[in-house]
């Protein structure tokens, strides 16, 4: 393992700092990128304005993400901005390391990200890429602006705003807003609809399907699947399991998510009684603890058990972990726990987000979406920071539709446009029946 460990603010902006597995991997990288480049027309297309206008210029910018294909393409486009960028790993587990070479080398921006780093590596490398000094963090999951206000609070005057990825780090972050401890205004890019409702529902329904079938190579058709959270997230992927044929059951805590689930079609029952007739089980909640230690006991013999949510506390491995007498690899990805009843239960991706543990994550054509909503946000705050107070914010409206409307001119597909007599109704309100 070739590792050269630095602070990116001493070597930038004349010279590049990295951590990565190999840098030799880069040539393959590369080719990655401009494959996943092609299905990002949006993205694309954002990156050649910046490159033009520059609006991002002399700006410091940290991102903390998963470090695949999709996010090398949106790391160009910021630095094609005029943004000095570096990036670190979101998820230990989530690197693709061609990838994080590929960024080093030859777009040389400062990569801190392995696969399969351990805790105190991970955070090593969230320091490394604060050492930046940012004036706009980017993250998944809130680990890079929860470092910042409670390690690294000298930096937080130099920080003028920042951008949240997924549900689970918006979560954190309206909390540390409730509690009036964040230091920072933060636009959560998940509640963008072109980012939730197509990144969410579709890149993570399909993207986890394929996680699960890379790690075990099982059959889905025929299975009884049960989807813990009927979210976006949850809701993609028990379509996806449907649609290959398995038999799906959804557990919730939400009465009104529940009855939905139900009048999808789908079987809805507590976790106590879905765990004794579940082949595979796939938690999507950003939630502590949804599959406990009686439910792994209560589980089939051979029963697989994942996570695709955020963190990998959705399965208490620890309460596992007292109840197992055995444990070995019994594939890559697949770890087999022998239980004091006799049964087995296999734990896939040490409980990590599956379907970056072991596939590559969200499909290019949806990331498309989501990066050009980060690349917008990051402008924004660029430009209006200065009216935000220390509170989460959604990206405005008007920006969310232009993303909508530049993936379907991309897909070259038209949509009608309202008349004048048709504008006219809908904002009157003397014409009835």
């Amino acid at each position: 393992m070739q590792k050269v460990s630095v602070k990116a603010a001493d070597l930038m902006p004349f010279k590049v700092g990295y951590d990565v597995k190999d840098i030799s991997l880069a040539d393959r990288g590369k080719l990655r990128v401009e494959w996943a480049r092609q299905d990002m027309p949006v993205l694309s297309g954002i990156a050649d304005r910046f490159r033009r206008e520059k609006p991002l210029q002399g700006l410091r910018l940290a991102a903390c993400l998963h470090v695949t294909t999709e996010t090398a393409v949106l790391m160009a486009t910021l630095k094609a901005g005029g943004a000095q960028v570096v990036v670190c790993a979101s998820n230990p587990l989530s690197t693709q390391d061609d990838v994080a070479a590929y960024l080093a080398r030859d777009e040389e921006i400062p990569t801190f990200a392995i696969k399969g780093e351990d805790n105190e590596t991970y955070y090593q490398h969230i320091q490394a890429a604060l050492d930046i000094k940012p004036n706009i963090t980017m993250d998944d999951g809130a680990d890079l602006v929860f470092t910042l206000h409670s390690t690294r609070q000298e930096l937080l005057p130099e920080v003028f705003g920042g951008t949240e990825e997924t549900t689970t780090g918006v979560i954190r972050l309206k909390a540390m807003a409730a509690q009036g401890v964040l230091r920072y205004p933060v636009i959560a890019v998940n509640d963008s609809q072109t980012k939730y409702m197509f990144d969410n529902r579709y890149g993570t329904g399909q993207s986890t399907v394929d996680g699960i079938l890379r790690a075990t190579n099982r059959l889905l058709a025929g299975s009884v699947v049960v989807v813990a959270g009927y979210g976006w997230c949850g809701r993609g992927f028990a379509m996806r399991a449907r649609g290959a044929g398995a038999r799906v059951i959804i557990t919730e805590v939400n009465p009104l998510k529940g009855l939905e689930a139900i009048m999808d079609g789908f079987q809805v029952l507590p976790m106590a009684e879905a765990a004794p007739q579940g082949d595979i089980f796939c938690t999507l909640t950003g939630d502590i603890n949804v599959i406990r230690q009686e439910h792994f006991l209560a589980m089939k013999d051979g029963a697989i058990a994942c996570n695709s949510g955020h963190f990998n506390v959705e399965l208490d491995i620890p309460g596992l972990e007292a109840v197992t007498v055995g444990r070995r690899h019994i594939r890559e990805f697949v770890e087999e726990f022998t239980l004091t009843n006799g049964k087995r239960v296999n734990i896939l991706g040490d409980g990590r987000l599956i379907n970056l543990a072991a596939a590559e994550g969200h499909p290019s054509v949806v990331m498309d979406m989501s990066f050009a909503n980060q690349s917008l946000a990051a402008e924004y705050i660029s430009k209006n920071h200065d009216k935000f107070e220390k509170k989460v914010y959604m990206l405005p409206t008007e920006l969310d539709m232009e993303i909508a409307r530049l993936k379907l001119q991309s897909m070259l597909v038209d949509i009608d446009t309202l008349t004048e007599e048709q504008v006219k109704y809908l904002s009157s309100f003397e014409m009835g029946t």
